[in-house]
């Protein structure tokens, strides 16, 4: 693994304005067929992993004191790893499988949790122990996890007997489902407050098209109404009285404030908003867009406004997670 560069901490003391940490990955090399984890600080760019080795994906980042935390998963010959970064270091997660991935961190009181899927199985990874969510009957992932007192929450889906994924919450291990497995559902991101649990995600229509939706300790919102075009909640953050959710309407990045929703991008290409985060007055939304030669960049919007994270001269680039310290 290639280490975070001491510099990635400079000036971390004193008063400042935010660090923002940002991670995705980038293809590399002429062929543009690899990927190398990345982190963004503040626009600038360290690599978790070594081009021409294998592929790697960075998809959750959480800072907790002055340590960051990233997870994701690596490829190696076919194979695909669920992965845990502290500072940079691999850490140690007990997995089963050949299959598994870690899709979201979360730090509460010294404890790191780690949310994602090992094989078939949705798990919860505590301190790089796992508890299995699911009884490997049916495939299951775990897509976000958040703490909130002595409390774990995570969601994801599973599949039913049907064979159609179901959104899927789940309370210190107890299973709440959030679709009734009708039309396939996803569940991206959970995020408490005051003992609400809002829960962002999408579920098919009977015009076989995605709906974005948000669920409020269960019940549904829904977040875009036009039913022959896809949409899809990814992200949920909670700030006051406001509830923002980041994701996609008509192929375009969006963030919704309370039901409302703003278009992040204005051309034509198509354009994605992985995740959001509030941090005083300021609203980050992480993401990409592709460019006129149809490469994906990665971006960051701060209030609306777009800064890309990358130039696509290796190729493609994808953001899908924010953090602000």
């Amino acid at each position: 693994m290639l280490l975070l560069a001491v510099a990635l901490y400079a000036g971390c003391t004193g008063q400042k304005a935010d660090d923002v940490y940002v991670v995705g990955w980038e293809h590399y090399g002429d062929n543009r067929t690899g990927r190398v984890a990345k982190l963004w600080k503040n626009s600038k760019i360290a690599s978790l992993t070594r081009k021409n080795t294998h592929d790697a994906v960075a998809l959750s980042v959480y800072l907790s004191d002055n340590d960051i935390y990233i997870a994701g998963y690596d490829i190696v010959s076919f194979n695909m790893f669920a992965r845990l970064w502290k500072n940079g270091v691999a850490q140690k997660l007990n997995i089963t499988s050949n299959f598994s991935e870690a899709s979201s961190v979360y730090v509460s009181d010294n404890d790191v949790y780690v949310a994602g899927r090992d094989g078939n199985v949705a798990t919860v990874w505590k301190n790089g122990m796992p508890e299995r969510l699911t009884d490997g009957t049916y495939s299951a992932s775990a897509q976000s996890v958040f703490v909130s007192g002595n409390d774990v929450y995570v969601v994801g889906r599973e599949r039913n007997a049907q064979g159609n994924n179901v959104a899927t919450l789940w309370k210190n291990g107890t299973v709440q489902k959030l679709t009734d497995g009708i039309f396939e559902a996803k569940a991206f991101s959970v995020f408490v407050m005051d003992d609400n649990v809002y829960v962002a995600g999408y579920e098919y229509n009977a015009q076989g098209r995605t709906v974005a939706k948000l669920w409020e300790n269960g019940k549904a919102q829904i977040l875009h109404t036009d039913e022959l075009n896809n949409s899809s909640a990814l992200s949920v953050y909670v700030s006051g009285n406001d509830v923002y959710v980041s994701g996609q309407k008509r192929y375009v990045a969006t963030l919704w404030k309370n039901g409302t929703a703003e278009s992040l991008s204005y051309g034509t290409n198509e354009s994605e908003a992985w995740s959001v985060f509030v941090s005083g007055n300021d609203v980050y939304v992480a993401g990409c867009e592709r460019n006129d030669q149809g490469i994906y960049i990665a971006k960051l919007w701060k209030n609306g406004e777009a800064i890309n994270l990358t130039d696509g001269k290796n190729g493609d680039a994808k953001a899908f997670s924010v953090f602000v310290k």
